[in-house]
């Protein structure tokens, strides 16, 4: 049986703690702020400053762009002009006028154009965030990545997106990718409510029953991340390379906690909208977190959560990523908003404590991306400091209700307060 935690309140439910959520908030949106370069945002260094030669990075832009536009949302001054240096730079030097769609840096090279669905991804977010913060550009740039999605990486014979192509389209990469259709399935969710269709809400469904449904269930809820074009799971993908930033070898539990939160985003979201809700979306998201908690949570001695794990739940990268640590908060809180059972507050209280003691960096600003099996600050896979938007959701959602998306429910005022 599930029991209460020993506190007498939820932190969830207590003010003070909605508080030191928004001071955290405040303190890593002053951080992000030098980011800005002239043609984007690019990557920060582990003290907050841009390294000599610094480039404007798609990905960067993109999450940047959308987690100014949450703090524009808010009513945070300051925020509104960021929002609008990110939709410029989407729309000018990160876009490829020639054959549409977004490079992954402002200084490409000719070997580095292929156009990858991961970046589109984030491109329709940042773009549907800054709509409903009203703006000025917003609207065009949510309509081009809507038509690349659209005519380009949403595949209707197989719900799902393709990974990726050459510059001009022409080429297809032959995998399909765990990761990249799980940021599809958050962007649909912000798509949905920008753009008041519900297709978007029936595009994630269908990602969801394919890669959470259907294979990580038959995986006992550990994400299988890698398949060839007919969906078949490439499990020996990256091997030689097990500590790959995008496609590590192996399965990754921080996907699995961001999936198990999706899910119950998902549910919410189609609640809300009057479609029809699978009951397995609250069981897998919970068998999602329970597998993933069990075989990732300090299973080297040492607390924290490793990066990656074999076929067989062994540790293979045993480095703490700042972000894994935030998506399985995060997934705590949705999973305790959504059920109520006390061992999700524990393990919420456990994840925060963990990311206050090693993870958050009160020397010189945001968060240790990485740190390595003893809780040392790492950069095997992570340097520096260019993630706002991670530990910037993370303050976020348990603030926040399960649906509509973020940037809605921050138009319409639902924040907790924090008074």
């Amino acid at each position: 049986m599930d029991t209460p935690p020993s506190t007498s309140r939820h932190w969830l439910d207590t003010p003070a703690h909605h508080r030191w959520l928004a001071d955290e908030g405040l303190r890593l949106l002053d951080f992000a702020k030098a980011s800005a370069l002239a043609e984007g945002f690019g990557n920060l260094d582990a003290r907050g400053q841009l390294p000599a030669g610094a480039c404007a990075q798609t990905m960067n832009t993109a999450r940047m762009t959308h987690s100014f536009a949450l703090a524009h949302l808010q009513g945070l001054a300051g925020y509104a002009e960021l929002v609008d240096h990110g939709v410029s730079a989407l729309l000018g030097p990160l876009r490829d006028a020639e054959s549409g769609g977004w490079f992954a840096a402002a200084e490409h090279r000719a070997g580095d154009t292929d156009k990858a669905a991961y970046l589109h991804a984030f491109v329709a977010l940042a773009a549907s965030s800054a709509v409903v913060a009203l703006r000025p550009g917003a609207q065009g740039l949510l309509d081009e990545a809507i038509r690349i999605i659209e005519g380009h990486f949403w595949s209707e014979g197989e719900g799902a997106m393709r990974e990726s192509f050459s510059r001009d389209w022409g080429v297809e990469e032959a995998y399909r990718g765990a990761n990249s259709n799980m940021h599809a399935t958050e962007a649909f969710l912000a798509l949905a409510d920008a753009t008041q269709d519900h297709r978007w809400l029936d595009r994630a469904l269908r990602i969801v029953e394919r890669v959470i449904h259907a294979h990580a269930a038959a995986n006992d809820y550990l994400v299988v991340e890698h398949f060839d074009r007919r969906w078949q799971p490439l499990k020996d993908y990256n091997h030689a390379h097990p500590a790959d930033g995008f496609r590590p070898y192996g399965t990754t539990p921080g996907h699995g906690f961001e999936w198990a939160r999706l899910l119950l985003h998902l549910e919410a979201a189609r609640t809300q909208a009057g479609l029809p809700v699978p009951e397995w979306l609250l069981t897998d998201a919970q068998s999602l977190f329970a597998n993933n908690s069990l075989h990732a949570w300090a299973v080297d001695g040492a607390p924290g959560l490793v990066y990656t794990l074999d076929w067989d739940h062994r540790p293979v990268v045993r480095q703490r990523l700042h972000w894994v640590h935030c998506e399985a908060s995060a997934a705590a809180s949705a999973l305790f908003q959504r059920t109520g059972l006390a061992s999700y507050q524990v393990w919420y209280q456990r994840l925060w404590t963990y990311n206050e003691r090693y993870l958050i960096d009160r020397a010189h600003g945001s968060w240790h991306h990485e740190l390595d099996e003893h809780n040392r600050p790492s950069a095997r896979i992570w340097g520096g400091k260019p993630d706002l938007y991670h530990a910037w959701q993370a303050v976020l959602i348990p603030r926040l209700p399960l649906a509509p998306s973020m940037a809605t429910a921050l138009a319409q005022g639902v924040i907790s307060r924090a008074m």
